[in-house]
């Protein structure tokens, strides 16, 4: 667990693809989001303790969602995700997510920051601490070591145009990155890879 000022995060690898799911509670008030219900809805359930205000899908690709359905279910959550991968989500996204959108729980705030080339909707979300530094979760657009997968030239330009422009481009070093799936990273620690992620072409 990472305890902040305002805010606790709380990360649990589930399933056999280990996705990262994320817990955030603001401290002030004791609401709770989800950042990807990816997998094994009862360990996320008991991580919550079965209380839950919001689900926020990162993108639409099955590892991540698989759990949705039953977590909402049990916990009456309101469901969020980018506004061009909701269709591609079977469960009823009840806030299209647009780019630069705030999310709230309780006193926190996560911006959302809309990427596209992994998937057309893919978004990261972004707590600005305004006690510390930034932290970054970031679905699957950006790793330790690389940007997520894309399966063209074009997507792939895409997807790093949008993380020079928006995450390196925007935040210091110190932001703490989150990703989809694996160990955390900070943009300081990635952000000299930049140039070879270009030439590599993924």
């Amino acid at each position: 667990m990472t305890t902040l000022d305002a805010l606790t995060i709380t990360k649990l690898s589930v399933g056999p693809m280990d996705n990262n799911a994320y817990l955030l509670r603001c401290k002030a008030t004791g609401a709770s989001l989800m950042i990807d219900a990816a997998n094994d809805a009862s360990e996320l359930l008991e991580l919550c303790g079965g209380a839950l205000d919001a689900v926020v899908t990162t993108h639409q690709h099955a590892d991540h969602w698989q759990a949705l359905d039953e977590v909402v279910e049990a916990t009456g959550a309101r469901t969020y995700a980018g506004r061009l991968d909701a269709s591609g989500i079977p469960v009823d996204t009840q806030v299209l997510v647009d780019d630069g959108d705030i999310i709230q729980f309780g006193e926190i705030g996560l911006e959302a920051i809309h990427l596209v080339g992994h998937t057309p909707g893919s978004i990261a979300l972004l707590y600005n601490d305004p006690a510390g530094h930034p932290h970054l979760f970031t679905g699957d657009c950006l790793f330790p070591g690389g940007p997520g997968r894309t399966t063209n030239p074009t997507e792939f330009a895409s997807l790093m145009g949008g993380l020079e422009e928006k995450v390196f481009g925007r935040l210091p070093d110190e932001t703490v990155v989150y990703p989809g799936h694996g160990k955390d990273t900070t943009l300081g620690k990635e952000r000299s890879s930049i140039p070879e992620w270009r030439t590599r072409g993924w």
